[in-house]
């Protein structure tokens, strides 16, 4: 049984801290640049200090971790594991994840870079579907294959405060920002297959909670329908700097979907709330791997 470890990095919403307390796990911290400094989530980038100079409009943009310090970190995780089973946020979102590809073919097989769509608690629970399949025997190459042919079986929809975020990233124009804004418009956003969209616009938060639980309950009569009656549906919410918020929208949940587990209520990555800002809310349902699914 060969040794296995599972990369990842902190846009999946784990914490240096929990990384240490999960056996063959590591997480590669996200960089920010914040003005003329470069920051790393979790490291010198806490989510407080993160909000903080979010809020107070500081030049905040994401970046990649260099592949040097990838291929390093490869190196060195190499001399205790026989493979690695590396998974980055989505190709959609990020170069990242074909800047790992190309260079891992220079490990003959022994680091096998996952592109299977995920992104924040998605990619967390891919992360975990990883090390479960591992300690199960299967071998890097395997885990790859089975993470990837999973990779449309989960849903992320995002309820977002402000559209103040989306018109700086270019999603929506200025026009449609200072129409949506007057007109106090929440946008609801949808990722799948790793893309962020609009999915819809609602007048206030509690049609926009209304709206993702009517999505979530019809992938689970459509999409997933096979998967929920295996029980192999897990849903999870995660938001931007409001977690009491998170906590009413999980009780409501649990409520319309008492046979599935709610099993995370985490921060989004802060990749992602860079381009949605503070106050977001969302909903995500993923198909969960084990050796007998």
């Amino acid at each position: 049984m060969k040794k296995i470890a599972v990369v990842t990095d902190s846009n999946s919403g784990i914490t240096q801290k929990e990384m240490k307390e999960i056996k063959n796990l590591f997480v590669i911290p996200m960089p920010f640049m914040i003005g003329e400094e470069e920051y790393f989530e979790d490291i010198n980038l806490t989510q407080e200090e993160f909000y903080k100079k979010l809020l107070s409009n500081e030049d905040i943009s994401t970046s990649q971790p260099s592949i040097g310090s990838i291929v390093e970190l490869w190196e060195t995780i190499l001399k205790d594991y026989d493979e690695i089973v590396h998974i980055p946020m989505s190709s959609a979102l990020s170069m990242s994840c074909e800047t790992a590809k190309n260079f891992a073919k220079q490990f003959n097989g022994k680091v096998q870079v996952v592109d299977n769509h995920a992104i924040s608690v998605t990619l967390k629970e891919s992360v975990y579907d990883a090390l479960r399949l591992a300690k199960k025997g299967l071998y890097a190459d395997e885990i790859k294959k089975r993470l990837e042919e999973n990779m449309n079986n989960s849903s992320i929809y995002i309820m977002v405060s402000t559209l103040k975020y989306l018109k700086k990233g270019g999603r929506i124009t200025p026009a449609a920002a200072a129409i949506g804004t007057l007109l106090k418009i929440k946008p609801v956003l949808q990722i799948q297959g790793g893309k962020l969209d609009q999915f819809a616009k609602v007048l206030n938060e509690k049609a926009a909670w209304t709206k993702m639980i009517e999505a979530i309950k019809k992938d689970f009569n459509t999409r997933f329908k096979e998967f929920v009656e295996k029980g192999q549906m897990r849903l999870f919410v995660a938001y931007t700097n409001c977690p009491d918020k998170a906590k009413a929208f999980a009780e409501e949940l649990r409520k319309e979907f008492p046979n599935i587990p709610l099993t995370h209520i985490d921060p989004l990555s802060l990749s992602v709330a860079c381009h949605i800002g503070d106050g977001a809310l969302a909903v995500a349902t993923s198909r969960v791997l084990d050796d007998e699914n």
